[in-house]
């Protein structure tokens, strides 16, 4: 008889399967309880198995959190100091920012304002100077790709793999990160690794844990935790929504209020450390910032709305909206986005002039329709269609980047990634192939 294994067997087994194949590990550790479980299942399994081994622990600091995390962090990385190597980063790279209308992003650890910083850069930490491929125009997420490659060199490694806890039971993108189509990029077809550069993969040994896996494990096995989730549990914020992310990205917003009930002090720095924290505080997940149900101003369109919203924007916001709209339109009017059947049935009976193709050179079944920009559309596939009611609400959510309307990759982002997979691809003819 076959006997079924647990979430925590299955994780030995490969994280066993890891520390073979690769001579090179670390963990990516933000403070959170995914990623704390990860680093505590790693920290047991080597004290067990693989006695001699160090384990890597890479950390993004971005100055401002929550008090509680920063005390867990600080208990974390000072423990075990004969098998993590600890690699703290405080770089003020770009990092998004949804509270403001002014900035597109803010600076963690940014010198020029230093006076406004919400605390003193911790001991032993990493900075910009340690960093050959520090830039300005960096983001933080691009950081985290060169970073990976930075530390697989300074090893001298012939196989790297970051461990990154996170698990599809948190949202659909994560879950899309796990279940696409991608085993070309995988490492050995294993669907929970996925390839950054050559020889360098990242992992989600814990991918298909639940939130109810995680608090087993830190109960069972006594391990430490960030308290923060305490303080959530007694604020009455759901299990599902306890989340330690950076305060100020869209998927904080309507939870940045907590930070005046949880912190009062650190609220009270960070209020004058980026633009428009305070108004993202009190109104942070209601419609003046584009969440529930939007209306209209009495009298306006959509249309008119999002011209009288352009109107209260400075001037660099304005240009990027315009410059997003007018992509947008001519994509929709010239090539046409890919709808299914049952859309363009819709579009039909509401009587919207529409053009529908025969094929597309997307790997899809939808169909291309070409279309104006509409008002609004009142139907369940709303985020699919052009109307001027979503780049209304991308203004009001401060989404310059306007993913709420599906944009991919700018020119300049496009061109970024290009120098990005060149220098990959130097890197694969210098090293070899697995």
């Amino acid at each position: 008889m076959r006997i079924k294994k647990n979430v925590y067997d299955v994780v030995q087994a490969r994280l066993e399967r890891l520390f073979t194949d690769f001579d090179n590990v670390y963990v990516s550790f933000s403070g959170g309880k995914d990623s704390g479980v990860l680093l505590n299942l790693c920290i047991d399994y080597i004290r067990k198995h693989k006695p001699n081994r160090k384990l890597g622990v890479f950390h993004m600091d971005y100055e401002v959190q929550y008090n509680e995390t920063i005390r867990y962090l600080d208990r974390t990385l000072a423990a075990n100091p004969d098998l993590l190597e600890v690699y703290r980063v405080c770089i003020p790279f770009k990092v998004s920012t949804c509270t403001s209308m002014y900035q597109r992003y803010w600076r963690p650890w940014d010198d020029s304002l230093r006076h406004l910083w919400v605390r003193e850069l911790p001991t032993g930490c990493y900075c910009k100077e340690d960093f050959d491929f520090y830039t300005e125009e960096m983001w933080d997420y691009d950081f985290q790709v060169k970073f990976a490659e930075w530390y697989h060199k300074k090893k001298n490694a012939q196989r790297t793999c970051c461990l990154i806890g996170i698990r599809t039971q948190e949202s659909y993108h994560r879950w899309q990160a796990i279940h696409r189509d991608k085993n070309y990029h995988s490492y050995k077809h294993l669907k929970w690794t996925h390839k950054v550069a050559q020889n360098i993969f990242n992992a989600y040994p814990i991918y298909d844990w639940l939130t109810t896996d995680i608090w087993t494990a830190n109960g069972k096995f006594k391990w430490d935790y960030n308290h923060l989730y305490d303080l959530y549990y007694q604020a009455g914020v759901p299990l599902e929504r306890q989340r330690v992310a950076s305060p100020f990205i869209s998927q904080a917003l309507s939870s940045l209020k907590l930070y005046r009930a949880i912190d009062p002090d650190m609220w009270g720095k960070m209020i004058s450390r980026v633009n428009g924290v305070n108004f993202t505080g009190l109104y942070g997940g209601t419609t003046a910032m584009g969440w529930q149900s939007v209306t209209l101003p009495e009298g306006m369109t959509w249309a008119s709305y999002f011209k009288f919203l352009l109107c209260t924007l400075p001037d660099e916001a304005r240009e990027n909206y315009l410059r997003k709209l007018s992509v947008s339109m001519e994509f929709w009017s010239k090539k046409g986005g890919c709808l299914a059947e049952e859309t363009i049935a819709k579009l039909r009976r509401m009587g919207i002039p529409i053009s529908v193709g025969e094929s597309t050179n997307y790997k899809t079944n939808k169909k291309p329709v070409r279309m104006e920009y509409q008002d609004d559309i009142r139907v369940s596939e709303f985020k699919e269609l052009p109307t001027f009611k979503r780049i209304c609400i991308c203004i009001l959510k401060n989404d310059h980047s306007c993913k709420y309307m599906g944009f991919a990759l700018n020119k300049a982002e496009r061109e970024r990634r290009a120098n990005v997979m060149l220098k990959y691809k130097s890197l694969m003819e210098s090293y070899g192939r697995i």
